[in-house]
Parts: C-alpha cells; sequence; structure tokens
C-alpha cells in the first residue's frame, strides 16, 4: 500500500525555504510512530531538509540528480523505481515534498494528514483531494502549547474501493 504522510497548513502550505514553517511536536512523534520500520519516499529538498537518515526505515530519495547519499540511502529516478526499490513492503510512505506528493497521489491508498489549523506563510504548496473518494477518520486532536505552534487534526483518509477500481482503469 502506498500512503502518504503530509502536515497542512490551512491555506495549503507545506514548507518554507526547504524546512517546516512550524514547530509540531506532537505531529514529529505521531510521524515517527507511522513510518517506523516502513520504506520512507522523498524528494531531494526534503532529503536536504533532514540533513540525515532517519532512523529505523529505508529512504529512498526520488532525485535526477545524483545528491551525496550515505551508506543504506537508496536512489531512485522516477516514482516506480522508488517502489521497486521498497520491496514487498506492506505499506511505503510518501514523505513529501510537493512535487512526489503529486506524483504519487494518484497512486495513494491511504493519505496521514495533519490539518494545522492557521494559515501560514510559506512557499511550497500542496492541494488536499477533494474528501468524496475518501473515508475520514479523525486520529487524535494536537492542541497549541508549548511542543506545538499551532492547533492540529491528525486524520486518516484511506481511499474508498470504488475510487481505487476507478483509478486502476485509468492508469
Amino acid at each position: 500500500m502506498l500512503s502518504l504522510v503530509v502536515a497542512i497548513a490551512r491555506n495549503g502550505v507545506i514548507g518554507r525555504e526547504g524546512d517546516l514553517p512550524w514547530r509540531m511536536r506532537d505531529d514529529l512523534k505521531w510521524f515517527k510512530e507511522i513510518t517506523t520500520g516502513k520504506p520512507i519516499i522523498m524528494g531531494r529538498t526534503t532529503w536536504d531538509s533532514l540533513g540525515r537518515p532517519l532512523p529505523g526505515r529505508l529512504n529512498i530519495v526520488i532525485s535526477r540528480g545524483r545528491p551525496d547519499l550515505p551508506e543504506g540511502v537508496l536512489l531512485a529516478n522516477s516514482l516506480d523505481e522508488a517502489i521497486l526499490l521498497a520491496g514487498a513492503a506492506e505499506e511505503i510512505c510518501v514523505i513529501g515534498g510537493a512535487a512526489i506528493y503529486a506524483l504519487a497521489l494518484p497512486r495513494a491508498e491511504r493519505l496521514y494528514v495533519t490539518q494545522i489549523e492557521a494559515d501560514i506563510d510559506g512557499d511550497t504548496m500542496f492541494e488536499l483531494p477533494s474528501r468524496d473518494e475518501w473515508t475520514v477518520k479523525q486520529i487524535r486532536r494536537i492542541d497549541a502549547s508549548d511542543r506545538n505552534d499551532y492547533p492540529a487534526v491528525i486524520e486518516q483518509w484511506d481511499r474508498e474501493a470504488e475510487a481505487e477500481h476507478d483509478a486502476a482503469i485509468h492508469d
């Protein structure tokens, strides 16, 4: 199963100057919970913002260039190649950025969405799909605190079976 993991502001912002434009420690804890033990796919800019491999996960970077990657981090030239490199994992998590999300969204069966309840300045945007094709359930609420800059809601979106079938027909 291909899943997207995204934190997004009310106005669609997901990044600013190659980084996250907020501090949300409880969301980072959630991110670690759902991605540990799974392959993660990211673009080069997301890789650059991390600065190191995330432990306990197979890190796969999609790039047309040849970034200097440490041992154990895999390089793919396309989303298809990244998925092949992930092997037979039960769930593969796409963690950004915007261009990689756009490539993966039509094939995603699940979205883990942190909806940040604020309009935030940024230069990287993402548009969530219509909820019509998804079953959405709230996982937890995050309150603004010394750990979190803004209130947020964490949701799990599962693509409805009919929508999956339609997507497969159109591929």
